[in-house]
């Protein structure tokens, strides 16, 4: 099975994110920067990622993007899902029902027995999936990941997060 490139894409973006200051926003054209893809490569899949919740984007100047729920509350699942859509990676086309051999749809009363291992695969490998948060993959990079990348990342946080404006209530 091969996932598109925007799934890895948006996983690290993701994980930008999980570094931020509480309201902080990160600008879609530095997380571009940062991963070496086009901004509107990028863009398409930030943008499923806001309509799938699991990012929120900021108008403005200011603006940006951010996570819009906790990272203990978001999985890998739900990013790949966001991403690549809901339809299985198997689709069966029953082409045991075609070519010259042809039976009577009687004899295929049974659904297709690959059909029925793909997807028994296909639940393994989203249970799978479903069980990584990003709170765990962040927790892990930060006491395993080599210091320096450690640090790289800091520093591009530190850089180009953009602190939430406090709203003025001046009368």
């Amino acid at each position: 099975m091969k996932l598109s490139e925007g799934v890895e894409a948006a996983i690290h973006c993701a994980l930008v994110l999980v570094g931020m200051n509480e309201g902080a926003t990160m600008p879609g054209a530095a997380l571009a920067e940062q991963f070496g893809v086009s901004s509107s490569y990028l863009l398409k899949h930030l943008n499923a990622l806001v309509a799938a919740g699991i990012f929120e984007s900021v108008p403005g100047p200011t603006g940006g993007y951010r996570l819009a729920r906790a990272a203990e509350d978001i999985s890998l699942l739900d990013i790949v899902l966001a991403v690549e859509g809901p339809q299985p990676a198997f689709r069966c086309g029953e082409i045991r029902q075609r070519g010259p051999a042809k039976l009577p749809a009687s004899a295929y009363a049974k659904p297709c027995g690959i059909n029925a291992a793909m997807l028994r695969a296909e639940r393994a490998y989203r249970a799978a999936l479903a069980a990584e948060r990003l709170s765990d993959i962040v927790a892990e990079f930060r006491t395993e990941g080599d210091p320096r990348s450690v640090a790289a990342s800091c520093v591009f946080v530190a850089r180009h997060q953009r602190p939430q404006k406090s709203i003025s209530t001046k009368r």
